[in-house]
């Protein structure tokens, strides 16, 4: 997704913002542009408060004038905005490769609307033929779980960062699990989340209210249909 592509996106996924709001802000490359698009709209007077999902975010959006607020003090968030990895024609996606897929899962969920950014090189038939599935886990025991993860049918192999294991800001490892194609995304999400030391799963199963899709030269809305 080129930086063009990813600003177009960027940049109509905040026109969703409204005054007064509590906003889930996202992770990764593309989140950025919505990030420093937000905070544009902020010094030109727009209030909002925001939740972040990661350490970095949180980093960003405070030093540009954003006021972050912690996830536990609110009773809920009115619109998170964030990217994504993979999606299907049902908006079911994968997500985690920045490593801040629990914390996101979290935000989505707690969300009134859930708006995702993405070029169309992310959209796919079906997931997993091109993204493996990350899965965070306790490092206590992240062997055992990896060994039942393979038995999903899938190859799991330990996130490095330098040689060493990745480690999220929730201080546990990544598994990225590679599945041949995923057929039925909340069956297989709901079966990750069972296996013992795993926290949560790159599976974003039927959380996607709209897709905003980037292009070199503009941006497209799609809207899941429920």
């Amino acid at each position: 997704m080129s930086d063009e592509a990813k600003k177009h996106a960027a940049l109509r996924a905040i026109e969703f913002i409204q005054d007064g709001q509590v906003v889930g802000l996202g992770t990764g490359s593309t989140a950025k542009f919505a990030i420093e698009g937000i905070a544009m709209r902020v010094r030109e007077g727009l209030n909002i408060a925001a939740v972040a999902t990661s350490l970095a975010t949180e980093r960003m959006a405070r030093e540009l004038g954003i006021s972050i607020i912690d996830l536990n003090d609110v009773p809920g968030i009115d619109i998170a905005i964030d990217g994504a990895d993979e999606v299907d024609q049902s908006f079911n996606m994968i997500k985690g490769g920045g490593g801040a897929l629990t914390r996101e899962k979290l935000v989505a969920l707690a969300s009134v609307k859930r708006v995702f950014i993405v070029d169309e090189q992310k959209l796919v038939t079906i997931l997993g033929e091109a993204w493996p599935v990350p899965v965070e886990v306790l490092p206590f025991a992240w062997t055992r779980s990896a060994l039942m993860l393979n038995a999903l049918g899938c190859v799991a192999s330990l996130r490095l960062d330098q040689d060493k294991p990745f480690v999220t800001d929730n201080g546990n490892y990544i598994l990225d699990c590679k599945f041949a194609a995923i057929t039925n995304p909340a069956e297989l999400e709901k079966a990750i989340k069972l296996i013992p030391g795993v926290l949560e799963s790159g599976l974003f199963a039927g959380i996607a209210d709209v897709l905003i899709v980037g292009f070199d030269d503009h941006a497209e809305i799609r809207e899941r249909v429920p």
